[in-house]
């Protein structure tokens, strides 16, 4: 089984990949290949996976994460570029009305309708878990949230005419069953990492977390914040953290300090191999 980090914040030192603010993953397993968000723009993931030596065309599905424009920007590029029909897994509200207030008036979300993807791709939208391929599942929504996880990003959705804070319900993970243990991918984790790390031990009743990948949403979280998620991160088993994007520097230097060699920052271009 194969990850590849196609667009992510940081590009790496002297690195001939792109970087974007957002995230792509290609996950490779049982000879097929899911994507896993599509980043804000298609170009720097095309440019990405060129140097890589993926050919767009063999993506088999795509998932994504939650609405946010920094996970579904590129999603209409890439499906051109794909040439086929494909399955895109997602949460049945990733097309509602999302934005922010501050500093100013502006949608955060989905910057297509739903027609236009629907003419290049078959939508499976779903709040509950869906098995993807033999072991790699999404999680469906995240209801158990933890406390000290919540209400942290001031965001609004439109329902019935009146203006509602937006829980994001639709933030979703994909969890794989490995011969180590779960491994377990993420967006930006704004229904809570600790809070999906429990909820994919719940829905696969393994209690062996081999790895969590991805963005943590902990940039702008208090230092209590931080240091209970890591202490809950290894009160939970999980042997290795890969994060970046919107986790912040002071949560990855948490991790570092806890995890020394197994944490891993993430970067464009970078791949992660874990046995099946």
């Amino acid at each position: 089984m194969h990850v590849t980090v196609l667009i992510e914040d940081y590009s790496g030192y002297e690195s001939p990949f792109l970087a974007q603010h957002g995230v792509s993953f290609l996950i490779e397993k049982n000879g097929k290949k899911i994507l896993f968000d599509t980043g804000q723009s298609a170009e720097p993931i095309l440019h990405n996976m060129k140097l890589l030596g993926i050919e767009p065309s063999s993506v088999d599905y795509v998932f994504l994460s939650h609405c946010h424009y920094d996970h579904t920007g590129g999603l209409l590029g890439i499906l051109k570029a794909v040439g086929r029909r494909i399955p895109i897994i997602a949460h049945p509200e990733i097309f509602r009305e999302h934005f922010v207030t501050k500093p100013y008036l502006r949608s955060v979300g989905m910057p297509f309708r739903r027609a236009e993807i629907e003419e290049l791709a078959d939508l499976y939208l779903t709040p509950k878990p869906l098995e993807i391929l033999d072991g790699v599942r999404s999680t469906g929504e995240v209801r158990n949230r933890e406390e000290f996880e919540r209400g942290h990003l001031k965001v609004y959705t439109i329902r019935n005419g009146q203006i509602q804070e937006d829980n994001i319900m639709d933030d979703m993970s994909l969890v794989v069953e490995s011969s180590d243990g779960l491994i377990i991918v993420s967006g930006c984790s704004h229904a809570g990492i600790v809070g999906i790390v429990k909820h994919a031990i719940r829905l696969t009743g393994e209690k062996r977390v081999r790895a969590v990948i991805g963005g943590f949403h902990l940039i702008d979280a208090s230092e209590e914040r931080i240091e209970r998620t890591v202490r809950e991160f290894l009160e939970l088993g999980v042997e290795e953290v890969y994060s970046g994007h919107c986790t912040g520097l002071k949560a990855e230097a948490a991790f570092l300090r806890a995890y020394g060699d197994r944490f891993h920052k993430l970067h464009s271009g970078m791949v992660i191999d874990f046995p099946d």
